[in-house]
This record gives C-alpha cells, structure tokens and sequence, in this order.
C-alpha cells in the first residue's frame, strides 16, 4: 500500500507515518493541500497530514482544506511527542552562536522561541515548507552560517550536528496527525480513546446560535474536548466551529444530536469517527 505524508523524509510526519505504517511504500508530498490531493488522485491509498500542536494549536492549512476543498474521511489519528533541535553543519559546530539566519517549519520556529531570543536574538528567521527541509538546506550550505531546526531523525539523515536538545518552549509538546483515505484505519499502534470530528455552521442572524447548537451536546452529557472557530472565507464574520467530540456514548446518542442541529438550520460535515493512536518513546 501507498501511503503519503508531508515531507521530506526524516519530518516529524515522516516520522509518524513510517511508525504507523513500517511496511508500506510512503510517499512524500511538498505540502499539505498535495499530500490531500494525492488521495484524492489515487496516487497513494492514505495521507497523512498535522492536525494540531500542542503549543501552536490547530494547522489551519489541513483544517480549511478538508472543510472547503474536499470529502475524504479522516480514518485514525496519531499522536507524536515533538522534541525540536537546533542542527548546523559539522563545519559550524565550534562556532554554532555566530549563526545568522535559522530555518525550519513555521510551527517549530513558534515553538522554539524562548531558547531563540536567549540565544540568537538577532538571526533572521526564514520558514520553510517542512523541518526536514530546513535541514537538507543547512546540509546542502555547509558554508553559510546558518542553523536548521528540526527532529532529531533530521540530524542522523542529512549528517548535521545537533547543538540545542529539546529547545521546544514546552517541555510536554505533542502534535496530532490525521490519517485520511478511509473511514476506518486500522494501524499498529495501540488505541488510547474515541473521536468524532465535525464541523458545524448555524443560521445568520439566529439569536444564540452557537448555544443552541452546543446545548443539544450538553443536555445528553456528550463530552466536548474541542471547539473552535475558522472563517467561512465567504463574508467577514462568518464562521464554521471545528467540534471534537469525545466518543462515550452511544453512536445513536451522537447521531439524534447532530439531527436536532440540522432540524435548527445548521450544518454539520464529519470529518471523521475515529481511535486515536498515540506513539510513545520515538
């Protein structure tokens, strides 16, 4: 089987996806709207995209294309601890706090602040479309004085020298990927819990809306692990709300809740009904 990720390799994606699927061909896309379209294409069965980090919150790339661009269904979930590190070229390793500009994904950058203004408080930063990327170039520039942060798979593939360990601003930092292609996902990891994934919009102009459709989830003691808001990108201050529903009672239940939305105007898409899988010791 054929299974895409955001890469390139040695990305935190990689790194969950060649976990979760050790004995499938994986393929890496440049970004997340490509790795989505791979599926939608037939170019690979399953995709595996960020969801959300622990520091950083949602990745409202993968949000807004799955809610505006396409019906895939999100099949499983697995959920990585991220331990971001501070990688030069073995040429600059004496010499690591002169580094100039530092690269990587926008997320490990955010999450990388404090040791950034502790450290280098002057270097350009300069996002890049993956961590695994930002490596590669520091590899490919052994010249320059610039530094890459990433996993540390990243240092091991592109022969970097790690100089800053777990420089992440939390010290518990975990990110959520989603596996899409099929409605249900069965991987080699064990599963911790259950959920639903929807998106919701309500009428305009309805007085209360967001309370009334959150009520018909409250009177039923269903669990709400996430609400959040996403413009509807059609007029300014429109919105779809993201809901995470933790899945503890019966799907019926789950589905008479959903109906009574609808019955009141709204609009309900599911992303996905689905175990999560989270990865320890990686």
């Amino acid at each position: 089987m054929k299974v895409g990720f955001l890469g390139p390799e040695a990305s935190f994606t990689h790194n969950a996806t060649k976990t979760a699927f050790p004995d499938d061909e994986l393929v890496s896309y440049h970004s997340i709207p490509a790795c989505i379209k791979g599926v939608e294409f037939g170019e690979v069965e399953l995709g595996v995209v960020p969801i959300e980090n622990t520091i950083e919150g949602s990745v409202n790339t993968t949000v807004d294309y799955l809610f505006h661009q396409t019906t895939i269904p999100v099949g499983a979930e697995i959920v990585l601890p991220i331990y971001q590190q501070l990688m030069v070229s073995k040429n600059n390793r004496d010499t690591w706090l002169e580094t100039t500009k530092i690269l990587s994904h926008p997320q490990a950058l955010a999450q990388s602040q404090e040791f950034i203004r502790r450290y280098f408080p002057m270097a350009e930063l300069e996002s890049t479309p993956s961590t695994a990327y930002a490596a590669s170039f520091v590899a490919s520039h052994p010249e320059q004085k610039i530094a890459a942060i990433a996993p540390k798979l990243s240092a091991e593939t592109y022969e970097l020298e790690i100089v800053g360990r777990d420089i992440q601003d939390v010290a518990i930092n975990q990110t959520r990927f989603w596996v899409l292609g099929a409605e249900k996902i069965d991987l080699p990891i064990k599963s911790a819990d259950h959920k639903l994934t929807i998106a919701l919009t309500m009428p305009n102009n309805m007085p209360g809306a967001l309370h009334k459709a959150l009520s018909v989830f409250s009177w039923r003691d269903i669990d709400l692990s996430k609400i959040e808001s996403r413009p509807l990108k059609t007029t300014l201050g429109e919105y779809f709300f993201l809901i995470d529903i933790n899945v503890q009672k019966p799907q019926k239940l789950l589905d008479n809740a959903l109906e009574e939305i609808r019955l009141m105007g709204g609009t309900v898409k599911i992303f996905g009904n689905y175990k999560i899988h989270p990865i320890n010791g990686v």
